[in-house]
């Protein structure tokens, strides 16, 4: 199929398929070194009726547990931290009934055991959290950690899978104790920067730069009110990262072309160390579909109030996708409808 041709069936498959799902958000799809493809739905804000566009700024959610993993993974590379370093002597925090044996490698592969501050298997809605400590209060990781801290192990380390944040909150904060350095200063610097990801950040709530797209929950009498009390008022090493579509397919780039990341250590991160279910894995902070011989792709994703991202880079094809909605829904209908007809 002609690229002009391929680039008409995309915005009708979008149109269609933004339609029925009513899709707020951003689309962008590049196959190998052609031109990319974008196209944006909805408002950025509603009330004064901003649209979306190729350069605006959404939430990704838990997409950004990857730039964790890569910060770690820059870390060993350093010498500073090993695969195989244990959680009690990385971090000055006490965890009273945590295993000895956890080590960032059970973190990273959401293996370790320990309990979630959010677990999905009790609570379906992230709002409840915020109900006996108000989201106004996290603004550091360390505010995190009363919420989990003193909780009892809920697996042996290693023996089995079960996604969990506070893995994640964990080893931002070994981030900061090894880097000496905030989280977010050292993904800014050493990933961001160098994947040239210059309109991406950590941005609170109260500090919100120009063209970042609001998050909305749609309510079921047809009203709508934003997220602004639904999360925290910072993100950090478990979510809340703010990206556009053209820093996302960059970071992929970087990522891919070894300007983050040395190839050995590469490998490491894109290892399917854990199985999820039948084709599922997952790496260290990505998602990972096989079928037996080759990887179909590699992806990452996010879902908050009033936030949906979906990801993917796809090896054999070297083509990237990057769906980002300031909704809690769609970002998957989308993904799933580029992927069926184009990848």
């Amino acid at each position: 199929m002609a690229l002009e041709d391929e680039m008409k069936n995309l915005d009708q498959v979008l149109s269609d398929i933004q339609t029925k799902v009513d899709f707020s958000g951003t689309v962008f799809v590049q196959q190998e070194n052609d031109p990319a493809a974008t196209a944006s739905f909805g408002f950025s804000n509603r009330a004064d009726q901003v649209k979306n566009n190729t350069d605006t700024r959404f939430g990704i959610a838990s997409g950004c547990k990857l730039f964790t993993a890569i910060a770690i993974c820059q870390l060993v590379e350093d010498g500073k931290l090993t695969f195989d370093t244990r959680l009690k002597d990385c971090v000055d925090v006490d965890f009273p009934h945590f295993s000895d044996e956890i080590t960032l490698h059970h973190l990273l592969t959401h293996t370790s055991g320990i309990p979630d501050y959010f677990d999905e298997e009790v609570m379906d809605d992230f709002e409840e959290l915020w109900v006996e400590r108000p989201m106004y209060h996290i603004r550091s990781l360390s505010d995190f950690l009363p919420m989990f801290q003193n909780e009892q192990m809920k697996a042996a380390p290693g023996e089995s899978f079960h996604y969990n944040n506070a893995g994640y909150i964990l080893l931002g904060l070994i981030v900061e104790q090894a880097s000496e350095r905030t989280f977010t200063e050292y993904v800014e610097e050493h990933i961001f920067k160098r994947a040239g990801m210059k309109d991406s950040g950590y941005f609170s709530f109260d500090q919100m730069p120009a063209n970042t797209a609001t998050g909305y929950i749609d309510l079921p009498d047809g009203t709508w009110k934003t997220n602004i009390y639904s999360l925290p008022v910072k993100g950090g090493p478990d979510g809340g990262a703010y990206i556009t579509v053209n820093d996302m397919a960059k970071l992929w780039k970087a990522l891919f072309g070894k300007l983050l990341l040395k190839e050995e250590t590469l490998a490491r991160l894109l290892t399917p160390h854990a199985q999820v279910n039948e084709t599922g894995f997952h790496g260290y902070g990505i998602w990972i579909k096989k079928e037996p011989g080759y990887a179909v792709k590699y992806h990452v994703m996010g879902y908050d109030p009033g936030v949906s991202f979906h990801s993917a880079y796809y090896p054999e094809t070297e083509a990237t996708v990057v769906v980002c909605s300031n909704k809690s829904q769609g970002a998957y209908d989308i993904m799933a409808a580029v992927e069926k007809e184009l990848i």
